[in-house]
């Protein structure tokens, strides 16, 4: 857990002074989904290009 403290106190630190809240909390949470899809991408979880595409076929007409 102490690893995560450490990579939040890093990004807030390279965010700029007048920052507010919620750009801390959009940050760590992009961090947050990219360290999670490069997990999940690590175990072999991906999809195929053809799939993707699929999917957002779906998507785009509903």
């Amino acid at each position: 857990m102490a690893a995560v403290k450490q990579e939040a106190q890093k990004l807030i630190q390279k965010l700029p002074d007048d920052c507010t809240y919620e750009d801390i909390q959009y940050h760590l949470y992009v961090v947050e989904k990219v360290q999670k899809g490069v997990e999940r991408a690590k175990r072999g979880e991906v999809s195929s290009h053809k799939e993707a595409k699929q999917r957002m076929v779906k998507w785009l007409t509903h």
